[in-house]
This record gives C-alpha cells, sequence and structure tokens, in this order.
C-alpha cells in the first residue's frame, strides 16, 4: 500500500510548478559566438508555438522558424525554448507575434541579419503565415 497522496486541484493550483516557474522568468540570454567574422548561419524550428487570440480568446498554433547569421552573440536554446512558451497565455494576434519575437530576438543578440516565420496551423479553413526580417 502505498502512502501517496494525490493532490487536490486546489493545492495543486495554489503553487507554481518548476516549468511554470522557468517560463515566467524566460528571457533571451546569449553567449559570445565562437566564430566572430565567420559568416553562418543558424536555423531553429520551435514547433509547439502556442497562443491565443486576441479576438475570440481560442488557442493558436504554429511552427516558429528563425534563422539567422550571428555577429558577437549567439541565442542559448533553452533560454530560447522558455522564451517561445512564455507566449501561451498571452492574447497576441498572428502578426504582432511574430514581429515581437523578432524585436525581443533583435534586442537579445543584435545578428547581422534575422528571419522569424510564424507558420500557424489552419484555423477555420486559414491557414496564416507571418514572415519578419531584420538585417544591420
Amino acid at each position: 500500500m502505498s502512502n501517496f497522496l494525490p493532490e487536490t486541484a486546489s493545492e495543486s493550483s495554489q503553487e507554481m510548478k518548476y516549468g511554470e516557474r522557468e517560463i515566467a522568468s524566460g528571457q533571451l540570454i546569449t553567449f559570445p559566438n565562437p566564430r566572430v567574422g565567420r559568416r553562418y548561419n543558424i536555423n531553429i524550428s520551435l514547433p509547439e508555438f502556442t497562443c491565443k487570440c486576441p479576438f475570440s480568446g481560442y488557442p493558436d498554433f504554429a511552427t516558429i522558424y528563425i534563422s539567422y547569421v550571428p555577429d558577437e552573440r549567439v541565442v542559448e536554446l533553452k533560454a530560447l525554448k522558455l522564451y517561445i512558451n512564455s507566449y501561451r497565455d498571452r492574447y497576441i494576434s498572428h502578426e504582432e507575434s511574430a514581429n515581437q519575437i523578432l524585436d525581443d530576438f533583435v534586442a537579445a543578440c543584435d545578428p547581422l541579419e534575422v528571419n522569424v516565420k510564424a507558420d500557424f496551423t489552419p484555423r477555420g479553413n486559414v491557414h496564416t503565415v507571418v514572415e519578419v526580417h531584420h538585417q544591420k
């Protein structure tokens, strides 16, 4: 017989889980580019992006593609994952989410060039892809 007693819904909802704490404090962290002066591409896909429609409140799902040429700094991947997960409960449009991700990415690591593509899962027979670009 086990001494484990499952938490009730009210007990588990009072305390933030460790993953929620990490997401809530998620900031884009960078580290020095190991090959400054060499032009190379870094391609990242984040297939579990979610946010909420600011009009209906319905969830939106997307794959975020980030392709960039670093300058002095490179983004740390776990921090990027947590940052992307922070959109989960935000009421934000497809267009604004892609633009905000780009702005935050540029502010964090100031790449030579970056492209952010937000490929949203069709909802209501509409498929949206938003692409934004920044170049020094």
